[in-house]
């Protein structure tokens, strides 16, 4: 069978589920408008489409041609021209390929280059709900398969449904203008392709999607065991034989699946090939006898066989356009469900610009619920269902604080009571339910992103570092920096001479997630990435806990150059950090409950008291009280 055979299989195997599918209104219609930058390009390859089809007749009528008029009319010079035409045609068509696939991938890439940069950008701006709800996989795949799947509407779906209907007409109308009766025969012959091809069909669709489904299965399992922190875990508390085991079992499942795929369609297009050598054998000898009779010419019947061999892929590739079809549409509304997830956190239409110099911080009567998962993610990304923990209840209530320029605040109080709550609205990567978050005397509502992460620094108890050169991870808070400039900011960070001494210095990769570094050795960094950045305001989540208390020593030395001079609101849990602040506030139940410095709070005796006695004082690193 010709390629286009195996085109029409291939169609076969698509999930025919698809074709049910219910789209939302206007979904075809907005899939036009990404066809628009591409009019033209889209219009010169339906036309070199079209013109490629009509060729299919052209060597069968000039074969006709070739025999009754050439061979059978004893002209030599007749038949060479024809056969020189033949080769001509030939090359028309490559040619025309060559274009068609051209003009094909000009037009698919650019489509798959226009939704990806739009679905990444996108995707970049919703909120940290969004992201802890989602499976990463699962959106990365919208970035990836559906994508792909998506502009195959105006590629090999748009062009295999145009150049098998022009086929099919065009072979149609020139084996019945040859002989009508063998037409007609050969059309008889239709239910032969199509009823084993839809049978053999539904079989190969379910077995592509058990082998997909499958490999996703294998790939989620890699990616588990194959990043630091999991395959860290494996080596702690994994059994290695089982591992392989459960590995083995599932790849020897997509191994026989394989298999079984292979013999099937070995099957299919053997089948195919032999009902179209029946149906051949039929036309020769119908024709055949025919010709005997005088009633048809041995050229005809040659031209009538050859159509004949090229009629039924359409005919196959065309019972089953609706499945492609719907598979490109449904891709594009998985793409379309991402675009239309709106961000909370939106960009002002006019924003305020922040005041230079020194800022403060100031929370108005902010009460704070975190969103619902309708209104942040999407159910078709999270593959594991739950509960929405927290969702529609409040964590912050009319909380008010102010931090003035250059105070260092410190937020204390027990697990959960919302002091990392705070500091996301300090950050905008949430807006308050009620109230207002002001830096600068700004509603953050009206400060453009861009302006205020410029102004803002963040240091976590858990530093990302992406995977990467130390270089590279530094640049990420401002690229056009020097090297005298990250230079400076590691050794005030106090993690240049470690640097300095590693044989790449800079340019070393530190891995993922930077796992080549330790805890206290990535806290440095990041506070260097933050001092390099230059920030009015910081904000510190903790960003000395799960430190041994050499590296805390270091890591609160670097902290004392980031914070100097600048508005400081930090989650503390060592006793050094609060003794420091200029303000305390003790936060329990989503509320400020207490305010003021050390030695006021702790001579109230209330909460920050208890804490001091449970936490603080267990720390070590305090002098008694009063000294």
């Amino acid at each position: 069978m010709s390629m286009g055979a195996w085109q029409a299989m291939n169609s076969m195997t698509r999930d025919a589920s698809v074709k049910d599918a219910r789209l939302r209104p206007g979904t075809a219609r907005r899939v036009m408008t990404y066809a628009t930058p591409y009019k033209r390009t889209i219009i010169a390859f339906l036309a070199l489409t079209i013109l490629e089809s009509l060729l299919v007749v052209a060597t069968p009528l000039l074969l006709k041609q070739i025999v009754d008029e050439g061979v059978g009319g004893k002209d030599s010079g007749l038949v060479v021209r024809l056969s020189l035409l033949v080769g001509v045609v030939a090359v028309i068509g490559a040619l025309l390929s060559v274009v068609e696939r051209l003009m094909s991938s000009r037009i698919g890439e650019g489509l798959i280059f226009d939704l990806r940069r739009q679905v990444f950008s996108h995707v970049l701006r919703q909120p940290i709900a969004f992201f802890t709800r989602t499976q990463t996989g699962a959106l990365v795949t919208r970035l990836n398969s559906d994508v792909i799947g998506a502009q195959q509407a105006f590629t090999s779906t748009l062009s295999n449904v145009v150049s098998n209907v022009v086929m099919l007409v065009v072979i149609v109308v020139a084996m019945g203008t040859l002989s009508w009766q063998l037409t007609l025969l050969s059309l008889v012959l239709v239910p032969m392709f199509l009823i084993p091809t839809r049978l053999m069909g539904r079989r190969l669709a379910g077995l592509t999607r058990e082998q997909m489904q499958e490999n996703a299965g294998l790939g989620a399992r890699m990616s588990e065991r194959f990043n630091v922190a999991g395959a860290l875990l494996v080596k702690l508390y994994g059994r290695p034989d089982q591992e392989d085991t459960e590995y083995s079992d599932r790849a020897g499942r997509v191994r026989d699946i394989g298999v079984i795929i292979a013999l099937n369609r070995s099957v299919f297009m053997v089948g195919l090939t032999l009902m179209a050598s029946i149906a051949t054998a039929l036309v020769y000898g119908f024709g055949g006898v025919m010709a005997v009779n005088g009633t048809l010419t041995v050229g005809t019947l040659l031209a009538l066989a050859t159509l004949l061999g090229r009629l039924y892929t359409p005919l196959t590739t065309l019972s089953n356009v609706r499945v492609d079809v719907m598979t490109a549409l449904v891709s594009f509304e998985r793409v379309f469900e991402i675009l239309d997830l709106q961000p909370l956190v939106k960009e002002p239409d006019q924003a305020k610009p922040l005041p230079t110099g020194p800022l403060a911080v100031e929370f108005d009567d902010v009460s704070f619920a975190y969103p619902s998962a309708d209104e942040v993610s999407l159910e078709s990304l999270e593959t594991v269902g739950g509960g929405d923990r927290g969702a529609g209840s409040t964590v912050l209530h009319d909380v008010s604080l102010r931090a003035e320029p250059g105070q260092l605040v410190a937020l204390v109080g027990p697990s959960g009571a919302g002091k990392t709550t705070i500091t996301s609205l300090v950050a905008r990567l949430y807006d308050p339910t009620e109230g207002s978050v002001r830096i600068g005397d700004v509603d953050l509502r009206d400060v453009a992103s861009t302006d205020l992460r410029s102004r803002l620094g963040v240091v976590s108890q858990d530093a990302h570092l992406f995977h990467d050169t130390i270089r590279a991870n530094l640049l990420y808070a401002r690229p056009e920096a020097s090297d005298a400039e990250l230079e400076d900011a590691l050794r005030a960070a106090q993690v240049w001479d470690l640097i300095h001494a590693l044989p790449e210095g800079l340019d070393t990769v530190v891995g993922d997630r930077g796992h080549r570094l330790s805890g206290g050795e990535k806290q440095r960094l990041a506070i260097a990435r933050l001092l390099l950045k230059g920030p009015s305001v910081v904000v510190l989540d903790e960003a000395t806990a799960h430190l041994d208390s050499e590296s805390e020593v270091a890591v609160q030395r670097a902290l004392d150059s980031a914070l100097a001079g600048r508005t400081s609101l930090v989650i503390a849990h060592r006793l050094s950090t609060v003794r420091d602040a200029d303000q305390i506030l003790v936060i329990d139940g989503g509320t400020v409950v207490e305010r003021g410095d050390h030695l006021s709070l702790l001579s109230h005796g209330g909460l920050y008291a208890d804490l001091y006695r449970t936490q603080f004082r267990d720390a070590g690193d305090e002098q008694p009280v009063g000294a």
